[in-house]
């Protein structure tokens, strides 16, 4: 792949702080929001070279790339298929689980990084067009369907949770830290 590849070409969503007091939506987007721009703020200036790493002798898997590429697939699987009932076009699947994380470790950081971005603007236009207490049109387990409300709280907490291996894997690749 060509050096461009791997730079990131649109700029990061900014971080704007959530609200303290604001109605449920407010609270559930604006926190998921925070948590998707810190994806990008993790990455920011990580030396493209270092995106597949993969520090963790116990998670050969777990490199920046992959964390990326996990949470736009997590997106797409929740908003779209689950919501939606559309197809699952995951790189993955019952043969093959890990492809999504696999992918994140050859794909530069840059296109992966635009690719979640996008991802995350079909949630954002999917959220806007389904009122909270929604039924998901797929059942997730039989005779259960999630609400957009469980959806967005879901999407909050595993953001949230791989930001912190964001935090330990870009730590060990170029000792960066921040918040």
């Amino acid at each position: 792949m060509d050096d461009q590849s791997s730079t990131v070409r649109a700029p990061a969503p900014a971080r704007v702080d959530p609200p303290l007091a604001a109605d449920e939506r407010t609270m559930l987007t604006t926190w998921l929001e925070w948590h998707r721009a810190t994806v990008h703020a993790k990455c920011a200036g990580l030396d493209p070279s270092l995106s597949s790493a993969a520090p963790l002798p116990t998670s050969p898997l777990m490199t920046v790339g992959g964390v990326v590429s996990h949470l736009r697939w997590v997106e797409a699987y929740w908003f779209e298929t689950v919501m939606l009932n559309q197809p699952d076009l995951g790189p993955g699947g019952k043969g093959d689980p890990d492809a999504e994380w696999r992918r994140g470790a050859e794909a530069p950081l840059g296109l992966l990084l635009e690719e979640y971005e996008a991802q995350c603007a079909g949630s954002r236009e999917i959220t806007a067009k389904l009122e909270l207490g929604s039924s998901a049109r797929r059942e997730r387990e039989p005779g259960s369907r999630p609400t957009l409300r469980w959806v967005l709280m879901h999407m909050v907490e595993e953001t949230a949770r791989h930001n912190g291996h964001l935090d330990l894997l870009r730590e060990l690749a170029d000792g960066a830290r921040g918040e």
